[in-house]
């Protein structure tokens, strides 16, 4: 992986307000991958490729990881990013709504990162746990949404989004088969182990 390639990657998606993973999320994401090396990573929303990028570098060898975007401003930005990174031959970007294209999916993965649209984490997380390898981890980014989730947040803007990530750290923390941690790096991070 080309890390100065990466840097400037980074740097440009922060000047345009791309959202991207932030650094204290990505350190202890990081770790997870580290210790998992995973062969299969699946990612809910890919924007300009920054955290598959960062992802692929803890891959097994022969991994890969299958990311799903559906700005195509962004997926055309990502696929540059990722040949720029000298990663093309581990990412492969589906182009397209992940709600249609996460239920075409059949592959197993070892590690699902959700980090698209807030409103949709439960479908999200039924397709996640549908494709997830045995003792499978799921990492969901931004689940306490700047405080709203865990305060009495209820204006209308965001009603939607605070109701169904709500609804998300509820489904992953009363599942008996799932061993969920919720910490308050970045803006929240859910992370879900499936036990054997």
């Amino acid at each position: 992986m080309n890390k100065l390639e990466l840097e400037k990657i980074k740097e440009k998606a922060l000047e345009e307000k791309i959202p991207i993973i932030m650094d204290d999320t990505l350190e202890v994401i990081s770790k997870i991958l580290k210790e998992k090396s995973p062969l299969k990573i699946l990612e809910i929303g890919t924007a300009v490729g920054y955290s598959a990028i960062c992802f692929s570098e803890y891959l097994s060898s022969n991994g890969y990881i299958d990311t799903i975007e559906r700005d195509l401003q962004r997926v055309k930005e990502a696929k540059e990013n990722i040949k720029k990174a000298e990663v093309e031959d581990k990412i492969n970007i589906y182009e397209g709504d992940a709600v249609e294209i996460l239920p075409t999916l059949n592959d197993n993965y070892d590690v699902v990162f959700i980090d698209a649209a807030k409103g949709k984490y439960p479908f999200f997380l039924k397709e996640a746990l549908r494709t997830l390898n045995k003792d499978g981890i799921i990492i969901a980014d931004n689940v306490l949404y700047k405080g709203y989730v865990m305060s009495d947040y209820n204006k209308h803007k965001q009603r939607t989004a605070v109701r169904n990530l709500r609804e998300y750290i509820a489904e992953v923390t009363k599942d008996p088969n799932l061993e969920t941690e919720i910490l308050e790096v970045g803006d929240g991070l859910a992370i879900s182990k499936r036990k054997n």
